[in-house]
């Protein structure tokens, strides 16, 4: 037995007693872990996509343009792929072009049909006059609103048309515009659901408005593919743009429905990829995680839409009737089952947004394209915001992932920051006396 003196053991009663550690308190806390509400910014690679995809890595990792075993290997993932989407898309698996994003799938689009109609009207000496009309709307994707602008620079005329207070076009600027410029439009670009406020557009309404004008539709489907049909048919549209960051793919993989008959200049060249319309190798392993991932949403989006739509409207109600002073911006009915795109007057966007990072809850204050622009969203002011009410707002959005109690705690957690945020600001505070 070791021997202790009087003075140690003193010593060693004075020592406070170790505090037992329950099993509770172990246990992980909403506020401990990360609640991402940004989907609409870029979704997380689902396992069953990531597991299609894995062999093509490194084990299949042949050249599709090959012709030898691993090439031939690569081309049937790449085959089996183009006639997955074809099918959901009720299309012809010609019809669909892969690209490296939803951008370029855009750009193709606008600047196929812009530099296919210079070269169709090339003049003596092979000129290319670049005339003709292309319309969009306000709110609509900077993807496709810089892309026509500079088009504008080459001769070409764009069309911005408004939205009414809810983010739908206005249907009757649109008619105008196609009667007054009849047989002048060469293309129409509308988007399927906005990705900021998730206002859904009549897109076959729009399309046959369109076609009897003679013009072509192109729609940006990439917020509305998880959730909305995607049959190319039955909307009518000549050229709809998805990506795979938006449905639970890999990132920097996209493609460009492309009707049959819809002529369109490439804008790379080389291999004669993609049927001559989008050279470079095809990236195998993110295409085939692209086709297994809309396949899924597909068969889950009717299901998954309706239990995103419920916890939607739960968050929405329970902010406007425990926050004062609150805007919801964009359709209550017409919207996507995962937007929630709310204003808090008296308070930037940017200060609730790093208050929320703090308590691990990720959030945008609108297009992830354009977060770090100190500009107003130029969607919100489409919709008649103001500079100030724009700034104040918040997009949250819900995906799979998301439940109830993760809703419960970011409502719980943003209500303290709005209230300690506009008590803290002198805007607010002359606005209460």
């Amino acid at each position: 037995m070791k021997h202790t003196t009087k003075k140690t053991r003193q010593r060693t009663k004075a020592q406070p007693k170790k505090k037992k550690i329950s099993s509770k308190q172990t246990k992980t806390s909403p506020r401990a872990k990360e609640i991402y509400l940004d989907f609409a910014a870029t979704t997380p690679t689902r396992k069953e996509a990531f597991s299609a995809a894995e062999p093509y890595f490194s084990e299949k990792f042949g050249n599709p343009s090959s012709f030898h075993l691993k090439g031939l290997e690569a081309k049937k993932a790449l085959k089996d792929a183009r006639e997955g989407i074809a099918k959901v898309l009720n299309c012809a698996p010609e019809e669909i072009i892969f690209t490296g994003s939803g951008t370029e799938s855009i750009n193709l689009a606008i600047k196929g049909v812009a530099f296919k109609h210079m070269l169709k009207n090339k003049g003596e000496g092979n000129e290319c006059p670049a005339s003709g009309i292309f319309i969009t709307q306000k709110t609509e994707h900077h993807a496709v609103l810089e892309t026509i602008k500079w088009l504008e620079k080459f001769g070409f005329k764009g069309i911005e048309l408004g939205v009414d207070e809810n983010g739908l076009l206005k249907l009757e600027e649109l008619a105008l515009a196609l009667r007054e410029n009849e047989g002048k439009v060469l293309l129409v670009s509308v988007m399927y659901a906005n990705n900021e406020i998730g206002t859904i557009q009549p897109i076959e309404e729009i399309a046959k408005m369109c076609h009897a004008h003679g013009a072509l539709l192109h729609t940006d489907g990439c917020q509305g593919a998880e959730y909305l049909g995607l049959d190319a048919k039955k909307l009518g549209v000549d050229m709809m743009t998805l990506n795979g960051s938006k449905v639970y793919g890999f990132k920097g993989t996209g493609l460009l429905y492309k009707r049959a008959g819809v002529e369109v200049e490439p804008l790379l060249h080389g291999g004669g990829h993609e049927g001559g319309l989008r050279s470079g190798t095809e990236n195998v392993p993110g295409i085939v995680a692209f086709a297994k991932a809309i396949e899924l949403a597909e068969k889950e989006k009717k299901l998954e839409g309706a239990r995103l739509t419920k916890l939607r409207d739960y968050f929405i109600s329970r902010v406007e009737k425990e926050i004062p002073k609150v805007k919801v911006n964009g359709h209550r009915k017409q919207r996507l089952p995962n937007n929630v795109n709310i204003s808090f007057e008296g308070v930037e966007g940017e200060s609730i947004l790093l208050r929320l990072n703090e308590k691990g809850i990720c959030a945008s204050t609108g297009s992830a394209c354009t977060s770090q622009s100190l500009e107003p969203s130029h969607v919100l002011t489409a919709i008649g915001r103001d500079h100030a009410t724009a700034h104040g707002s918040i997009r949250f959005t819900l995906g799979k992932s998301t439940t109830k109690a993760e809703i419960d705690f970011v409502l719980k957690e943003l209500k303290e920051t709005i209230e300690f945020l506009r008590k803290i600001s002198p805007i607010w505070g002359n606005e209460k006396k």
